[in-house]
């Protein structure tokens, strides 16, 4: 939940042939990761554990988050979904923008990703949730919506441990959360409502108007409160503060209101949960699928452009494998936890199967970084001629 705001792009000799040798251990994976980096899943792990024990042994405990509501969701929750969304959004790196105008090959990245991201993506997801919970509609639903929320802060962390380029990855970082407020809300409805077959299903169905509010509550006024804080900051501290000292003592935020959610969330669900393991550990397993599928064929594409371009100067090589894999094939699961549940509830069965996402997500796109880092070593990329000059046109360090 702690990306990096001080990301430089890896250095030829720190990629491809100049591997370390020490990539072939997955634990030298874990140690390069901060430490509330390193606790997430075991944390979040823990939290579901104590969220379960408080809902089925404290009685009206339900009642007690839902004294006060801010549309349709408990007051408490709302303001930890912001919370836990405010940090995320500050560390974006929102001066890229204008080097979305800047060369025809950043537009070709960006096509890639649209592609990868609002139009396989999405329909992957769907497919696997059809697969594996046929019979489970809710969850189904839950699933989907994670589906549809596109990765905006975990990429960062993968893409620094994996060696991709730090500039490349912000400028996708920067696109997909504009487009996140435009089309998440029609997304919605289009891949739940009709394509997830539930249109007839009045008590799963989805409004566009609940959902547009949802995102704008939960996605835009982070979103400006997180431009306002970065720039802030910035401008009264500078550079070395905001990212030495600020964002190290801001960032928990994020994980704070994360578990807080998650703990209240399992709270409402406790006596559900303990009743129901068979559907709940069934949504594993399309997150699962989702997350090997849209990694290991990104992957596999991008090297197989390199190869294409083997000796010219390219668009592609290992740099852009992991931008691009890692973008296609992590989700922002923060989004998915934060509309499922001010639209169907914290009780619901939709916001449970979304809160499985961080569950999952973070033990196997760790261990995708570990496989991008010794398929980086072993397989022939392109050439060092293009990868110098890639990095030759690249413009200087972003703040």
């Amino acid at each position: 939940m702690d990306p990096p705001s001080t990301m430089s792009p890896s250095r030829p000799s720190d990629s491809l042939s100049g591997f370390p040798e020490h990539v072939d251990r997955p634990t030298a994976l874990i140690t390069q990761l901060g430490l509330l980096d390193r606790l997430l899943t075991p944390a979040i792990l823990l939290c579901m554990i104590i969220g379960v024990i408080i809902g089925e042994y404290t009685p009206n405990v339900q009642h007690a988050f839902s004294t006060a509501t801010f549309h349709n969701v408990s007051a408490p929750i709302a303001i930890g979904l912001i919370v836990m969304m405010w940090p995320i959004l500050t560390k974006v790196q929102y001066e890229t923008l204008p080097k979305l105008f800047s060369s025809s090959r950043i537009w070709i990245q960006i096509g890639f990703s649209f592609i990868l991201n609002w139009i396989i993506g999405p329909l992957v997801m769907l497919g696997v949730a059809w697969a594996t919970l046929p019979d489970l509609p809710s969850y189904r639903a839950g699933v989907i919506m994670v589906g549809l929320a596109r990765c905006i802060a975990m990429v960062m962390i993968w893409n620094q441990l994996a060696k991709g380029d730090a500039d490349y990855c912000a400028i996708l970082v920067v696109f997909n959360s504009l487009l996140q407020i435009v089309l998440y809300s029609p997304y919605a409805l289009l891949f739940i409502n009709i394509l997830g077959g539930q249109a007839k299903d009045k008590g799963i169905n989805l409004a566009y108007g609940d959902v547009a509010i949802s995102v704008l509550i939960y996605l835009g006024i982070p979103l400006v409160v997180g431009v306002i804080t970065r720039y802030s900051v910035l401008v009264l501290t500078g550079p070395a503060f905001f990212h030495e000292r600020f964002l190290p003592v801001f960032s928990p935020l994020a994980l704070l209101g994360l578990l807080y959610t998650i703990i209240v969330m399992f709270a409402y669900q406790g006596h559900h949960i303990l009743h129901n393991l068979g559907p709940v550990f069934r949504v594993f397993v399309p997150m699962i699928l989702y997350f090997i599928i849209m990694w290991s064929s990104t992957f596999t594409l991008v090297y197989y452009l390199s190869r294409r371009d083997k000796g010219k100067k390219g668009n592609w090589g290992y740099e852009m494998a992991v931008v691009q894999s890692f973008t296609a094939g992590s989700n922002n699961f923060e989004l998915a936890i934060a509309v499922a549940i001010a639209i169907y509830g914290v009780g619901s069965e939709q916001a449970l199967a979304a809160t499985i996402g961080p569950l999952v997500e973070v033990p196997v796109l760790l261990a995708l970084t570990w496989v991008a880092l010794l398929l980086g070593r072993r397989l022939n990329w392109d050439s060092q001629e293009s990868i110098n000059e890639l990095e030759s046109e690249k413009s200087p360090q972003l703040v």
